[in-house]
């Protein structure tokens, strides 16, 4: 059987993740709720994910799904097992220029730099690409970004 996944979610109660798909020949949208056995609060969300899409009644299913998606949704579970908010985890994975990465735990810098990784995947140019440029030149106004120390030349003459 073939299945194109559309959108993927999760419910708590019980622990479960909702996935969208369409059935390719068919052409129809069905909803499928995949349970979420054997974890709680303290588990690896990464071995949870890899198993559950591995698991031969939800392999057809989650092909489409990717690996980082099941993922952060295990980690929104894992959240809500320990007491977080909805909007308290989702705003664990957004990306602020301004925040001290320095001042996290190992997990928020682990969700921060997944979330960066995977903004660079989806911005990044490989040769393939039909607006991939080789060499890029760009001339940067020096005086819009201010002046900083380092910048000036020192009196040791180097």
């Amino acid at each position: 059987m073939s299945f194109e996944a559309k959108r993927c979610g999760v419910q708590f109660s019980p622990p479960s993740l909702v996935l969208i798909y369409e059935h390719k020949d068919t052409k129809r949208v069905r909803k499928r709720i995949i349970p979420v056995r054997n974890f709680s609060k303290y588990s690896d969300y990464s071995m949870a994910a890899e198993r559950l899409k591995n698991h031969p009644r939800h392999r057809d299913y989650l092909e489409g799904v990717p690996q980082s998606q099941l993922e952060k949704l295990h980690l929104i579970l894992r959240d809500h097992m320990e007491g977080l908010s909805l909007e308290r985890s989702l705003a664990s994975f957004r990306l602020d220029p301004d925040e001290d990465l320095n001042k996290l735990d190992d997990d928020g810098l682990a969700r921060k730099k997944g979330q960066m990784d995977e903004l660079f995947e989806r911005n990044r140019r490989r040769k393939d690409d039909p607006d991939f440029v080789y060499d890029v030149e760009q001339d940067f106004d020096k005086t819009a970004q201010g002046k900083c120390s380092w910048d000036e030349e020192s009196d040791d003459g180097f």
